[in-house]
């Protein structure tokens, strides 16, 4: 692969459950260290958009590759393709039943066959890399939300990804924790990590974002630059207007 071939790929992306179309011919590509925030109303197929770039959820039609891999081929190794992919998801996902420092070993021993040493050396330098190295011993349930979500952050860097995805990784916290994950986010982005977010924070979108996904009922109705999308309102569709208008009004 060239260095100036977009990263993730999408083309023609159809998805639907039975009658009711949940990804409508959606196209775009993603290169190298971009920062591409996809937002839009709620149901309008953000989060399923975004599932099956890694294969985590099936594609009706079109094709979408990830670095070169065909990730709607069955015959791709997706399990292989994911230990490059970070995911973070709204709801932490961290396995309970082990401690911060367990849960960001297991993968980095298992999957990329790291020894225990050196997996015990990167988990503890991304907990401090987050903040969080003196809760290593620590389970799940005794962390806020917010830190149990910079551990997820911590966990999937864990694994040297390519790309960092992101499905609305805030959500679910209180409003008082939103920071601390957003700015662990603003920091991967000024790294040069590449990154698809969906969000609802446009204040970190119109701050961290190359580009801007707007979808609209399972279809991509903008696919801008991210001073386009926020500083042009009068170029964008009546949708986008619309969301603009309420979103940045308050």
């Amino acid at each position: 692969m060239t260095t100036d071939t977009p990263i993730i790929r999408l083309k023609n992306v159809c998805k639907s459950y039975g009658s009711f179309a949940v990804l409508s011919d959606c196209s775009t590509t993603v290169e190298r260290g971009e920062v591409l925030v996809v937002c839009g109303p709620s149901g309008s197929g953000k989060s399923t958009l975004i599932k099956t770039i890694n294969g985590l959820e099936g594609i009706n039609s079109g094709e979408i590759f990830i670095d070169g891999v065909a990730v709607h081929d069955r015959g791709s190794d997706l399990r292989s393709l994911r230990s490059r992919v970070g995911m973070v998801f709204q709801h932490f996902e961290l396995f309970p039943h082990l401690s911060v420092l367990d849960n960001l070993t297991l993968a980095q021993v298992h999957v990329k066959g790291r020894s225990q040493a050196d997996a015990m050396t990167c988990a503890e330098a991304l907990l401090a890399r987050v903040d969080l190295l003196e809760h290593r011993d620590k389970y799940p349930a005794a962390l806020s939300g917010g830190q149990q979500q910079r551990v997820a952050i911590a966990r999937a860097l864990a694994m040297d990804p390519v790309v960092m995805l992101f499905d609305e990784p805030t959500s679910a916290l209180d409003p008082e924790m939103v920071g601390e994950v957003l700015e662990v986010m603003m920091q991967l982005a000024e790294e040069g990590m590449t990154m698809l977010c969906v969000t609802h924070e446009m204040g970190f979108a119109r701050r961290v974002a190359d580009r801007v996904l707007f979808m609209d009922h399972g279809r991509i109705v903008e696919d801008c630059s991210s001073d386009a999308f926020f500083d042009q309102p009068s170029q964008r569709s009546p949708r986008a207007k619309e969301f603009l208008e309420k979103v940045l009004g308050h």
